[in-house]
């Protein structure tokens, strides 16, 4: 058996990744959504993430909770070690990721991909806007952002999101599940 893909989602905030990724795992029921852990108050929307304060981030670091762990936006994220039991059963499994830990991933795991999401500033800004979580400065730094390049000799995955939602997951899933001949 082969083990599974760690899929790592990436894109600017505000691109609809948890969106796309809710639609793919509905798509298709063999993936694996990772739950991350991340120092964020509970219930904010988005994904579905185990929040925790700091220092039991700390502990769980501590403790090996994590197979990756990272810090981006002033919050601590972890990839729970628990994926490479999905990885293992050859699961591919869905995560959403920072750009920053993608070196330090495909490092880590040796069946490694990326789903890189795009949109067009405009559509960012509008998204950031109404899912109400930055201020307005806060926006604007992360639009700064959007267009920071991925590390080379990744196996990448481009897709735009700025249409309908359906069509980018359409989309999505083809081109992670290609038909074979």
């Amino acid at each position: 058996m082969t083990d599974g893909r760690l899929i790592a989602v990436v894109g600017p905030s505000g691109v609809g990744k948890d969106s796309v990724m809710a639609g793919i795992q509905g798509s298709l029921p063999g993936i694996h959504l990772v739950r991350r852990v991340i120092t964020r108050k509970p219930g904010l929307g988005g994904e579905d993430y185990d929040a925790v304060s700091e220092a039991a981030f700390a502990d769980l670091i501590e403790n090996g909770a994590f197979a990756l762990h990272w810090k981006a936006h002033g919050l601590s994220y972890g990839v729970p070690v628990t994926v490479k039991y999905q990885l293992n059963k050859g699961t591919d499994c869905l995560v959403n990721f920072s750009r920053s830990a993608l070196v330090q991933a495909a490092g880590l795991f040796p069946n490694f991909a990326v789903l890189n999401i795009t949109a067009r500033p405009e559509t960012l800004a509008h998204r950031l806007a109404m899912r109400g979580r930055e201020t307005d400065d806060q926006i604007m730094k992360r639009l700064e952002q959007a267009d920071k390049p991925l590390p080379e000799g990744l196996d990448v995955i481009d897709i735009s999101n700025d249409g309908p939602l359906l069509g980018t997951v359409a989309r999505a899933c083809v081109l992670l599940q290609p038909v074979k001949v």
